[in-house]
């Protein structure tokens, strides 16, 4: 009589869920179970996609993890005079400054980390609007309560790329200027050139002094962005301009950003029609339910290999 196998079986991972042995998806490094995974652990709750349903979702993943130097206005639920602004970067980033005239700038790129970006957004905004001119920051969890998306508007951003971080002191008197000059000048020594592609949404073309890339946050769930992602490189149809390489994706927030290397000298310009061509390409590939053929699965299986999580 054969022997029964000692193996047990495991149970199937609920599908969207992190098991305890796997890498906990805040890109922390530690295994699930160590980070947000344990009780009390890490930031207590993970939000594998906390700007889903914000208007302009791409950008703002954008904003907070590719782009150094970058506004937007937002409106306020019940209150659409306030003036609220959405920036990347705010001076020791900072997570809010309330303005002398009254305006909420809002940062993205802060030191906390609490585990929904968009709860702790929405918290410090809540505090923003009733605080006096100055920093407004977190120190601990926010707990339960508004997330951003729940106070403003389902307006579609109107992105502004900047040079450098000059609009932190555009409307300062010239004594407050020049005592945050030094500071200006690190910032913007530290920020590469970017501009923000007008054919497509959320694709961003930088130049790193060695190199340019074009970093394009997409919408679409990751299986079947890969799928698409994977029909366009065998078929040959991801090479943008020439000497372009598709090089890999991060993975930030629950979306993927498609990553290109460019040759230097190539510039924004050059790219908007090729994007534009890219994208309905895209648009055909992600509507193509058809099996992968065998070069389509090699071609998928490598792209998933280059991924990078960075938050």
């Amino acid at each position: 009589m054969a022997k029964k196998s000692r193996t047990k079986s495991r149970p199937a991972q609920p599908a969207g869920e992190v098991g305890p042995r796997q890498p906990c998806p805040c890109g922390s490094g530690k295994r699930y179970k160590a980070c947000h995974g344990a009780p009390g652990g890490a930031a207590g709750v993970y939000v594998g996609r906390p700007f889903e349903g914000m208007p302009s979702e791409c950008d703002v993943v954008a904003l907070r993890e590719l782009v150094p130097a970058a506004t937007a206005r937002l409106t306020l639920k019940g209150d659409a005079d306030r003036v609220v602004q959405l920036c990347s970067l705010l001076p020791m980033a900072a997570p809010a400054m309330v303005r002398d005239n009254g305006e909420i700038w809002l940062g993205l790129q802060v030191q906390h980390n609490f585990g929904d970006p968009a709860r702790d957004l929405g918290a410090v905004l809540e505090a923003a609007l009733t605080a006096e001119p100055g920093v407004v920051g977190l120190t601990d969890p926010p707990g339960e309560g508004p997330r951003i998306q729940d106070l403003i508007s389902d307006e579609t951003l109107t992105i502004a790329v900047h040079d450098g971080f000059g609009f932190w002191v555009a409307d300062v008197d010239e004594a407050d200027r020049a005592a945050a000059e030094a500071a200006l000048d690190q910032a913007n020594a530290a920020a590469n050139p970017t501009a923000r592609l007008t054919s497509v949404e959320a694709a961003y073309w930088t130049n790193v002094g060695t190199k340019e890339h074009l970093r394009w946050v997409m919408p679409e769930p990751e299986d079947r962005l890969l799928d698409a992602l994977a029909r366009l490189h065998a078929a040959g149809k991801d090479v943008l301009v020439e000497d372009s390489r598709f090089v890999g994706m991060f993975r930030a927030h629950g979306l993927l950003a498609p990553v290109w290397d460019l040759p230097v000298g190539t510039g924004p310009e050059a790219l908007e029609e090729p994007a534009e061509r890219f994208a309905a390409d895209l648009a055909a590939a992600l509507a193509d339910d058809s099996d992968l053929t065998s070069e389509e699965r090699s071609a998928r299986s490598g792209l998933a290999n280059r991924q990078v999580t960075i938050r």
